[in-house]
């Protein structure tokens, strides 16, 4: 039988075991929790790597676009540049010729007008041999510069009025530009030959009054 000291240190050894577990149950939930702590940290500093990784990619996608972009805004800049130049200088040729052109269509309609009024049907037995040089005359200009237009247009878009070939008016050769002075030949021979032609014509009708 035991003795009351006895029985007193075996509550206290009791005690002491009790006590024990609890101060390990502390010591293991601080450990829990660091463990916790430094898994979050890792986390952390993971998501972190993994927003730089992002970040680096799309800074060299946004690089590659740049330099994408500069390359084609160099090579289109070129082409854009040379077609406004070539279409300049294509709408000046262009106009100048329209000019030309209209200043021909004058010039032929004229010569369309006074060789359809000439009417050899009409014509007496004694007048027929004046009326004809006159009428001949008349049509030899018309011939002249319905040749000398021919001549001047061949290789440019209206070649193909006259029956020659058309080619694009830069392919002409330089030397033929030379012949834009058939126009000032036309109107010069035209008011050159008018005098003679107003006075055929008033001679004309003088002699078919009489």
């Amino acid at each position: 039988m035991s003795t009351p000291t006895e029985y007193k240190h075996q509550i206290n050894v009791r005690s002491s075991q009790l006590d024990m577990p609890t101060r390990g149950s502390g010591n293991q939930d601080d450990y829990e929790e660091k463990i916790k702590s430094a898994q979050l940290e890792l986390e952390r500093i993971q998501e972190q790597r993994r927003e730089l990784e992002r970040k680096k990619i799309e800074l060299e996608e946004l690089t590659c676009r740049k330099r994408a972009f500069l390359s084609t805004q160099v090579e289109l800049t070129e082409k854009l540049s040379a077609a406004v130049t070539l279409i300049d200088r294509e709408l000046y040729e262009m106009r100048e010729e329209t000019d030309q052109l209209e200043q021909c269509r004058a010039c032929f309609a004229d010569h369309l007008d006074k060789i359809q009024k000439h009417d050899p049907e009409r014509w007496t037995r004694e007048d027929l041999p004046e009326r004809l040089d006159k009428a001949s005359a008349v049509t030899d200009m018309a011939a002249d510069e319905y040749d000398q237009a021919a001549a001047y247009f061949e290789g440019t878009r209206a070649g193909g009025i006259f029956g020659r070939p058309s080619k694009d008016a830069r392919s002409r050769p330089k030397g033929q530009k030379a012949t834009s002075g058939f126009f000032e030949q036309l109107i010069n021979g035209f008011a050159f030959n008018l005098p003679i032609i107003v006075l055929g014509g008033a001679a004309l009708v003088v002699y078919v009054m009489k």
